[in-house]
């Protein structure tokens, strides 16, 4: 046998081992239709009960506010509370909020319905909230609805309160480095005024502060 019919019969050999068994041949040979038919009796695992009752609904649009929104989502079941985050100077909405229903199959049907739903020409964004991510204080004071805050008084108040010796004399000295900086910026671009002299409490014109009596 020549070297040629050697490496011949290597390859039919080498063939033979590299090929599969035939269809009927092996003892562990399984069917096609017996291995779907075990993966389709596998059941599939259900999907956890949601529990979260309070819905996250973000790009509210103007108008759409806390008594508009308890109406409109009446119509899926109860509304517990609800709350629009809005600012505390102004009292204007931020454009997103919370709601809680009393049951949380309402909300899961509220949270897959009307998320992407346009209103107003806003897309509304609704999710549920996990009740372990539901901050304790988010329903505080919601019963008693939104209290603006009245600056205009704060501050009144502020400025009418009887200052001590020490904030009076900060005052007055305040009051004379701003006059210092007027006359300069007025002498400065020259023209010839006089500004009138600052005048205390007692009616006596005194322009320096250690004359000014207290």
């Amino acid at each position: 046998m020549g070297l040629r019919d050697k490496k011949r019969n290597q390859r039919r050999v080498l063939s033979r081992r590299s090929a599969g068994p035939k269809t009927g041949e092996g003892k562990d040979f399984l069917p096609l239709e017996g291995k779907e038919q075990r993966v389709r009796e596998k059941k599939q695992p259900e999907e956890p009960e949601s529990t979260a009752t309070v819905l996250y609904i973000g790009h509210i649009p103007h108008g759409f506010y806390e008594d508009q929104m308890q109406g409109f989502f009446q119509q899926f079941g109860a509304v517990k509370r609800v709350r629009v985050a809005r600012n505390r100077k102004t009292g204007k909405s931020k454009h997103y909020g919370f709601i809680e229903f009393e049951n949380p199959e309402v909300a899961k049907i509220v949270a897959d319905e009307m998320n992407n739903y346009l209103l107003f020409e806003h897309t509304l964004q609704i999710e549920p909230v996990p009740p372990e991510k539901v901050h304790a204080k988010l329903w505080k004071g919601v019963r008693k609805g939104f209290i603006p805050v009245d600056r205009v008084a704060i501050e009144r108040k502020r400025l009418s309160k009887d200052k001590t010796v020490e904030e009076h004399k900060k005052m007055l000295e305040g009051i004379v480095k701003r006059d210092e900086k007027r006359r300069k910026r007025i002498k400065a671009a020259g023209i010839d005024y006089e500004c009138p002299a600052l005048v205390h409490n007692c009616g006596v014109r005194e322009p320096v502060l250690p004359c000014v009596t207290l």
